[in-house]
């Protein structure tokens, strides 16, 4: 195999390794590490991570209604970046606004548990 100067192979090869680890994920892996046996406050960092992930989920669905990609052709790190992008507005908004979406479930955990 040989590797140019100017190519991506490095680039996609550290974008396939950590591509695997979303947003999905991280949400799995903090719900699933939730037990009986878990403080208020895991259970309520479980919520808000729900809400960042729904949020992100919002933006991202959002930004493809408002602009025509027929035109651009996204590349890897553009796809990258809009992601990365997305995630972090989800999580200024659902810090910085009252959504109360993480609220809502965990009284609804909480309640459901008694």
């Amino acid at each position: 195999m040989a590797i140019s100067i100017g190519s991506d192979y490095m680039y996609t090869q550290k974008l396939n390794s950590t591509s695997s680890k979303t947003s999905a994920d991280k949400l799995s892996s903090t719900i699933s590490g939730l037990s009986e046996n878990s403080t208020d406050e895991e259970l309520m960092a479980a919520c808000k991570s729900f809400e960042e992930y729904l949020v992100e989920q919002v933006v991202k669905t959002t930004k493809e209604t408002l602009i025509d990609n027929s035109e651009e052709k996204e590349n890897d790190y553009l796809s990258m970046f809009s992601d990365k992008l997305n995630a972090q507005y989800a999580k200024l908004i659902s810090e910085n606004s009252n959504l109360g979406i993480a609220e809502m479930l965990y009284e609804s955990i909480k309640n459901n548990g008694k």
